[in-house]
């Protein structure tokens, strides 16, 4: 089903291409904020009827335009009203701002004659927890106490089981001429020409808060000078790929609609519809995909996170001391308790991805200041990692779900049957996963560094022994020598969990690879069971346990194939990082908007892509993918305490030229061209203000196996 979606800070809408929420939806349309449902209807009809779709767009994604215009009268019955058919049109704008949604309708007649006719809005409002709306069984709920209807709207108001009172209030800038259990109506009579407007405001309250209405023109004025700066403060990137050009401006979009300010500046939820909430991996990784485009995201995602992390060893939510959360919820069932996500802990990869981010963040801006400020959350996050991130001090970090509402699976993969053998069997028992290991290996890494670089020679030798001592280990235990891969997790009796999956190319934007384990697991992620054409699957088309149209085992996600083309980058297998980067382009070309989601279908590019059914569009870190791309393909790697910015770009042979523009780094701005003239890259520096030398260097093609 094809879906319209608006969002602003924690206020989103779903509906269908009509603009609709049809009463009792299967698909979960509605009005949402703080994880409660305040429109489960939302229904325009002409005359008792739907009218027909002749545009539905929301690519601006704060704003959506529907027209639509009115059925055949055939189709009526005996008792129509007489409306020429397709004469009259049906112009819904909607958007929302301050926690109010608005809509405008203008009700035009193109015939040659005067017409009368009654169009209703049929609304409502079921206050609906999102984990009810998703499924979620036996959860104890509110009731609705009282509905209200005037001529001038509508007010629905809920007591909730949390002894929060929500209400919904609709306002009609005219009044209806009826109302009743089926709606307001509204009866026009139309001169040839002749246009109606009426605009609809719906206010969700909360506990008595809400937002204040203005003109929908000072609120549309308001959310397009928004967009505006977010899209001129962005890094602007220029190719002679006409595709990735398009590709890049919907991600800057998308990932200004997906950002909040939860008070400690800005930070990217997960995706829409189910997940428009605070989410440790997810938003880790999209701040760190966005680095180079909006540094400040990283800033807010830190500090947010810093503010989350975990203080007190509570089994309910998988918490412990140091540990990063995996989720935040704020409805109805989290409130009283019902579900453990206030926040939900459940996430053996945030903590070091959190560690990973901070330092990146450092060695892009310089930004001291704000790591000794998370100092103390920086030092909890290692001591989680080997006081409670190694279970049984084996020296990998692995999960165990505690919780009896938790996740059974706490990586990335987090569905239950994604942990598989090469047999189809599930892993049992605490699951130490490869990529995770490589995380951990990388944020010891890194945080030696520069602790050494502090002055902290104890802190740092210990940090760069326990990595030194992962990576021998690591080696011994996870390496497959009969497939010259890399396992996909350890399970409770120390077996490896032997398919071949996706979660190895993790591994090389970290140091926990040598270099001969590196070209074996890039040239296995190039055999066509891994590499659709569009992207590399999660699960090899060999294995037993592969469905492309899975979630996780055969399915295709741009984040994972992001974060695998930046380690082929840094590793040099440049040609390899190119073809994958192809692949996403060719996807995109097939998407509404130009927006990849959430994942597709594993099916070969034989096939059209094939759309994954309830994937998350738009999705942050399916948002992020195109910006990591075009770090990847620039090979830079700031150092700004120490005073360098290193380029070793390398454009496929399908782009000529990049132009960069406004790159912040350190306090300054970075501006320079890549052009590809004769066979030669060169790099032009335009401007050059972040106090610290660029070094170009090369990057040679790596050999062994399919570039």
């Amino acid at each position: 089903m094809d879906f319209r979606v608006i969002k602003e800070n924690d206020y989103f809408l779903l509906t269908d291409v009509r603009g609709d929420i049809p009463a009792e939806n299967p698909e979960g349309l509605g009005f949402y904020t703080r994880d409660t449902r305040f429109l489960s209807r939302f229904e325009l009809l002409v005359n008792g009827q739907k009218p027909v779709v002749l545009h539905s767009a929301a690519d601006q994604n704060y704003m959506a335009r529907i027209l639509l215009i009115n059925p055949n009268p055939k189709t009526l019955g005996e008792d129509a009203i007489d409306l020429a058919r397709e004469s009259v049109t049906f112009e819904r704008t909607r958007l929302i701002y301050d926690g109010i949604l608005y809509e405008k309708l203008v009700v035009t007649n193109y015939d040659r004659r005067s017409q009368t006719l009654t169009f209703t809005y049929a609304i409502d409002a079921d206050f609906a927890d999102m984990f009810v709306v998703r499924g979620f069984a036996g959860g104890e709920t509110g009731t609705v106490t009282d509905r209200v209807r005037t001529a001038g709207g509508l007010v629905v108001r809920y007591e909730g089981k949390d002894g929060i009172t929500r209400e919904t209030v609709v306002a009609f800038s005219q009044p209806a001429t009826a109302w009743d259990d089926e709606g307001h109506h509204f009866r026009l009579a139309l001169d040839p020409g002749a246009s109606y407007t009426l605009t609809v405001t719906v206010t969700p309250v909360v506990g008595g808060e809400r937002g204040t209405a203005v003109s929908m023109e000072v609120a549309m004025a308001a959310l397009q000078r928004s967009y505006a700066e977010w899209m001129d403060r962005a890094m602007h990137v220029e190719t002679d790929n006409a595709q990735l050009n398009r590709l890049l401006h919907r991600s800057l979009l998308d990932l200004r609609v997906l950002t909040t300010d939860l008070g400690d500046g800005l930070f990217p939820v997960a995706g829409i519809p189910w997940y428009a909430v605070p989410f440790g991996r997810d938003s880790l990784i999209t701040a760190w995909q966005a680095l180079a485009f909006q540094p400040e995201m990283a800033r807010g995602t830190l500090l947010t996170l810093a503010r989350l992390q975990g203080k007190r060893e509570d089994p309910w939510r998988d918490e412990q001391p140091g540990k990063i959360p995996h989720e935040m919820r704020y409805g109805e069932l989290a409130n009283t308790n019902q579900i453990p996500f206030t926040p939900y802990y459940g996430t053996i990869d945030a903590t070091p991805l959190f560690l990973i981010l901070a330092a990146e963040y450092y060695r892009w801006t310089g930004d001291r200041e704000l790591m000794e400020r998370l100092l103390p959350n920086i030092l909890a996050a290692l001591e989680w990692i080997d006081r409670y991130g190694d279970r049984d001090g084996d020296g990998f970090v692995e999960y165990l779900r505690e919780s009896a509402r938790g996740l059974g699976n706490q990586g990335w993969k987090d569905s239950g049957d994604c942990i598989v053998y090469r047999d189809g069997r599930l892993a049992e028992g605490a699951i130490a996963l490869c990529e995770v290991q490589g995380y951990v290996y990388e944020a010891k890494t890194r945080w030696s560094t520069i602790f050494a670089e502090w002055g902290d020679a104890e802190r740092a030798k210990v940090l760069a022994d326990a990595a030194e001592t992962l990576k021998r280990r690591f080696a011994a235990a996870f390496w497959m020598d009969d497939e010259q891969y890399v396992a996909l997790a350890l399970d409770g009796h120390k077996r490896r969990v032997d398919a071949v999956t996706s979660n190895p190319g993790h591994l090389l934007f970290t140091g926990i690879l040598d270099d001969e384990q590196a070209v074996r697991v890039k040239d296995r992620l190039m055999q066509s069971d891994l590499f659709s054409g569009y992207g590399i699957r999660t699960l090899s088309a060999k294995e037993r346990a592969y469905n492309p149209v899975s979630y996780h085992n055969g399915s295709v996600w741009p984040h994972d194939n992001s974060l695998i083309v930046l380690g082929l980058a840094r590793r040099g297998f440049t040609e390899a990082a190119h073809r994958v980067i192809a692949g996403m382009l060719r996807a995109s070309e097939q998407v509404e908007h130009c927006r990849l989601p959430e994942l597709f279908c594993g099916f070969s590019a034989d096939d059209r892509l094939i759309p994954y059914p309830v994937a998350c569009s738009p999705q942050a870190w399916a948002a992020g993918t195109p910006l990591l791309f075009v770090r990847a393909l620039l090979g830079i790697e700031p150092d700004i305490p120490n005073g360098k910015i290193v380029l070793a770009p390398s454009l496929p042979p399908w782009m000529s030229w990049m132009r960069v523009r406004r790159m912040r780094i350190g306090s300054g701005e970075l501006s320079f061209d890549v052009i590809r003239e004769g066979g030669v890259l060169s790099v032009r520096i335009e401007t050059n203000t972040t106090g610290a030398e660029v070094r170009v260097q090369p990057t040679p093609p790596r050999g062994g196996g399919v570039q």
